[in-house]
């Protein structure tokens, strides 16, 4: 996630007063994100992602099909997590950036040499393609399986941060497995198909630090990307700052301080043989107030081999752990990841 042990975090230069965005973190014109005014007095003027109430079981998976179709991402609400422990989560994650020293954030820093480590950390790419760096620090938690969560690895500072991340692990866990199973159905395939292929969860919990920033057009928060597991749960405070790419347009997505926001990552894409889509999604700056997100992955174990689950298949055949080196080594920039094992 860091390279050659550079110790550089986002959160201190915004601390040294930098009123100019260092050269590192400026996007190319192209990649820049460009604000749209759009009129919000007529509610069908504004494109929003869809919000699926699980609790109507009558409409539930014509809604999950048309979204997962025509979006790959949406708004879940009424999922059993109580909106307490989304706060909860939220809090201890914002805790963390907000009253640890910079000395005791980095006393939890993942290795520089590995990406994927757990801990505190602000690059995600390996040095040979990190030519562009995000406006973000982050603490990434590995929770399941369980022989991989390891508690004495995350802050000590508050009595509730370990307990509140291990319940909130929990309880994704079983929502995600909830919602592959209905997703399976609303294809016309068993409940447990998408589950079978993913095989037992590899959950990573990152939570996402985005500071203020003196120039937020030349930046990104996080780059244009899709999520390379199975399928990701997001929560987001009251700032926003997530995009959603549809239909070649960027949807700002508006938190919703009691749902959580399912994204399709590559690997449902393909079980489901381009059916549903990965939602392709990135994160802008602003220049006025901290933001912070929590990202839950679900994802298939490194050996798991993933294939289409649906004739005549469209996608060739991955090692999920060749899937994710090449995502490191090469970058997101989009879906060209996934786009390399079209038929």
């Amino acid at each position: 996630m860091e390279v050659g042990g550079n110790q550089i975090r986002v959160q201190s230069l915004v601390q040294e007063g930098k009123v100019v965005v260092p050269p590192q973190y400026v996007q190319p014109p192209q990649t820049r994100p460009h604000r749209v005014l759009r009129n919000t007095n007529k509610g069908d003027d504004v494109l929003n992602p869809p919000v699926i109430d699980l609790s109507k079981v009558n409409s539930l998976h014509e809604e999950l099909r048309r979204a997962c179709k025509e979006w790959g991402a949406f708004h879940l609400t009424n999922h059993g997590i109580p909106v307490e422990l989304l706060d909860a989560m939220r809090n201890v994650g914002s805790s963390f950036f907000a009253d640890c020293t910079m000395d005791q954030k980095l006393s939890y820093g993942c290795d520089p040499n590995s990406p994927a480590s757990e801990g505190y950390g602000s690059r995600m790419l390996v040095q040979s393609n990190d030519t562009v760096l995000d406006w973000r620090d982050y603490f990434d938690h590995h929770t399941l399986p369980l022989s991989r969560r390891d508690p004495s690895k995350w802050p000590h500072f508050s009595e509730n941060y370990r307990k509140v991340v291990a319940e909130y692990s929990d309880r994704t866990s079983g929502l995600a497995e909830k919602l592959l199973g209905l997703i399976s159905e609303s294809l016309g395939l068993s409940s447990s198909c998408i589950k079978d292929c993913v095989g037992e969860f590899y959950q990573n919990i990152t939570v996402s630090y985005y500071p203020p920033c003196p120039q937020p057009e030349l930046t990104l928060g996080l780059q244009s990307h899709s999520d390379f597991g199975a399928v990701t749960l997001l929560i987001q405070d009251d700032v926003g700052g997530l995009e959603v790419l549809k239909d070649g347009e960027w949807i700002f997505v508006n938190p919703l301080r009691d749902a959580v926001f399912v994204i399709l990552a590559d690997q449902t894409e393909i079980i489901t043989n381009g059916e549903y889509k990965s939602a392709q999604h990135r994160a802008i700056t602003n220049s006025n107030k901290a933001r912070l997100s929590v990202a839950t992955f679900h994802d298939p174990a490194k050996t798991k081999i993933i294939s289409p689950a649906i004739e005549p298949h469209k996608y060739r055949p991955v090692m999920y752990g060749d899937y994710v080196s090449s995502w490191y080594t090469k970058g997101p920039e989009g879906k060209r990841n996934i786009d390399a094992l079209l038929l």
